[in-house]
């Protein structure tokens, strides 16, 4: 997107006024980053000097009517933890260009290492899953996250196992990590525990970390949902997530370890043991989660006119789609031979 199109939303007399900047500005925009559904930019408030992200959405992948105010309102629900960037204003009118806008704060920090900020991402995690959300709140709350999980991935991979272009030995591979998900679904008796606002994204570069002493975030609320703290910790564990970033794959004692660090602060969860059990099926569910979604984009990135194209994404799924990573899944995370 060309950064003069932003300028639209700035003329607006509610953006001038919720933020409280003059109407003769001059907002100079420099790109941030983008996923596959958002292009995010930051510029100076005139008067405060503020750093702020205004973020673009382009697209749901949780295929919402209005995904920017979705996210708004998710961030206002967590405004008071000091761990996640502050709403400031929405624009969900789509008058000026085909997309919905909002206006947060800017954290700083530093992506995370997964071999160095474990504890601070621990830490952070917990403390966000400690927030009381009222009962009453606009997240998606599936009966079942499990089975919502195989679901969608269900649907992911349709796209990619339907299209004339998908590898039909991928295919199979794919197939089959489907069939071990449907027995785990099967056999896993649910425990319901508190439900708590999870993000359900929780890649290095959403973890922004600042040292010692200083606090440490987490952002991108593009998927939250009100569902339990083993879908984050799962995603968060996996070997899709860990790899998406970096080419790190946790062990299984790095992993053990960040359980029992995130029940030290966690209010709910204090036996490391019995999370460990209850988490390892949303891990293997997010397995599949992110090898359907991989599928899918890969179909995506054959369209020449996808408004968002990265190199960087399109050569990681390239790599999750290879024959030796989905065997490494299926063997090491999901149980099957």
């Amino acid at each position: 997107m060309e950064v003069a199109k932003l300028a639209v939303f700035t003329e607006s007399a509610d953006f001038c006024k919720e933020l409280q900047i003059p109407h003769k500005h001059n907002l100079v925009f420099s790109f941030l980053g983008q996923g596959e559904y958002n292009i995010n930019y930051t510029f100076d408030h005139p008067i405060s000097g503020k750093k702020l992200v205004m973020r673009i959405t382009t697209g749901s992948q949780m295929h919402l009517s209005n995904q920017i105010r979705y996210e708004y309102e998710a961030l206002k629900l967590l405004a008071d933890t000091g761990r996640t960037p502050k709403p400031l204003y929405v624009d969900d009118r789509c008058e000026y260009i085909p997309y919905g806008m909002l206006v947060m704060e800017f954290l700083p920090g530093q992506p995370l290492d997964y071999n160095e900020n474990l504890q601070e991402a621990a830490a952070c995690l917990a403390e966000i899953h400690n927030t009381k959300i009222p009962l009453k709140n606009h997240l998606i709350a599936p009966e079942n996250p499990l089975k919502a999980m195989l679901d969608e991935s269900k649907q992911l991979a349709k796209v990619y196992i339907d299209s004339e272009l998908g590898d039909n030995a991928v295919k199979e591979k794919i197939r089959k990590l489907i069939a071990i998900s449907n027995r785990i679904i099967d056999s896993k008796p649910r425990v319901d525990n508190r439900r708590c606002i999870i993000n359900t994204e929780l890649n290095s570069g959403n973890f922004l970390i600042n040292g010692k002493g200083k606090p440490n975030y987490l952002i991108d609320w593009e998927k939250p949902l009100y569902a339990f703290a083993e879908q984050d910790l799962g995603h968060f564990l996996a070997p899709t997530t860990t790899n998406w970033r970096t080419e790190t794959i946790l062990s299984k004692e790095q992993m053990y370890a960040f359980i029992k660090t995130y029940c030290s602060f966690s209010e709910q969860h204090k036996n490391p043991d019995q999370l460990w059990e209850s988490m390892l099926s949303y891990l293997a569910m997010t397995c599949l989660r992110g090898i359907s979604w991989s599928a899918m984009a890969w179909i995506e990135y054959q369209n020449p006119h996808k408004l968002i194209q990265n190199k960087y994404t399109f050569d990681k799924i390239n790599k999750y789609l290879t024959p030796e990573f989905l065997d490494m899944l299926i063997t090491d995370y999901l149980g099957g031979q």
